[in-house]
């Protein structure tokens, strides 16, 4: 395994053009802070993701994650700096960026294959072609028995599976994933993953993944992207060139794995700390 750091700095030069980024950038995001009221989520945060790269975002809780993908997806306006897409501002939502969290959001009225078709069917797709392309989408991912059946017939990992489905199907150039296998046990989760490398390979698509699985981190990054914690800065990067797919036993990705541990561990210590405390610390 070869890791290769990057320092933040480097990803993002101060001649940037505000409206325009880098060729192969599928996002940038040029010192970015955001905040919420007295509450600053991130701060100075430049980072630059290539077309087709896996990124997955590493940080304690509350550091700002989420709000970056809000950022990207156009959910979400930044204080300062700028976020562009494929070359563009980002001002609101595209139909060139999917956002799947958590919760599956599928309609529940709807059958599976209606679920799928409904993005399909948003692109002017006639109603009979979508239905048939989600057909043929389910069949990939081994759903072809639920097609016609309601989400709630379907288990948990069913239902995440049929929302990537979704995501996917309208082809979209960036992926925003907010921990979309955080509620699945640890079998089906692995599972997900083998289907979402699956998918993306065949897509070509960028994806921007949060997780605070260190696992799951390993076994599917190009590149992790390690926060601090609030407000969220980047404290560093790593670039991950283990060939796919990867043993979970690899000497050198269980070594970077207890890296990313102690960065955690000392990103949470950190946030629990008062100035005060800190400094009286620092004498030691």
């Amino acid at each position: 395994m070869t890791v290769r750091l990057t320092e933040p700095g480097e990803m993002v030069s101060d001649s940037t053009a505000r409206t325009v980024a880098t060729r192969d950038a599928a996002i940038e995001f040029g010192k970015v802070t955001k905040h919420f009221g007295d509450t600053t989520a991130i701060e100075d945060v430049s980072l630059r993701v290539p077309a087709g790269e896996f990124t997955v975002l590493i940080g304690p809780s509350g550091c700002g994650k989420s709000t970056l993908l809000a950022l990207a997806a156009g959910l979400e306006a930044p204080s300062e700096g700028f976020v562009t897409a494929h070359g563009h501002e980002v001002t609101g939502a595209s139909r060139d960026t999917a956002l799947i969290f958590q919760q599956h959001n599928l309609f529940p009225w709807m059958t599976t294959e209606a679920n799928v078709a409904y993005g399909l069917r948003s692109r002017g797709m006639a109603r009979r072609e979508a239905l048939k392309r989600a057909r043929e989408l389910l069949a990939r991912v081994g759903l072809s028995d639920f097609s016609t059946k309601p989400p709630t017939a379907l288990s948990g990992g069913m239902r995440q599976r049929v929302a990537l489905v979704r995501a996917f199907a309208t082809e979209p150039k960036l992926l925003l994933m907010d921990e979309p296998f955080g509620a699945l046990d640890h079998q089906t989760r692995k599972i997900m993953q083998a289907y979402l490398l699956s998918t993306w390979r065949d897509s070509g698509a960028t994806v921007v993944m949060v997780t605070h699985d260190l696992d799951e981190a390993l076994m599917l990054a190009d590149r992790l992207v390690l926060f601090t914690g609030m407000p969220g800065r980047i404290a560093e990067t790593l670039d991950i060139t283990t060939p796919r797919p990867r043993s979970r036993d690899d000497p050198g990705l269980r070594k970077l794995g207890a890296r990313l541990e102690r960065h955690l561990a000392a990103a949470a210590e950190a946030a629990e700390l008062t100035d005060s405390e800190r400094s009286r610390m620092a004498r030691f």
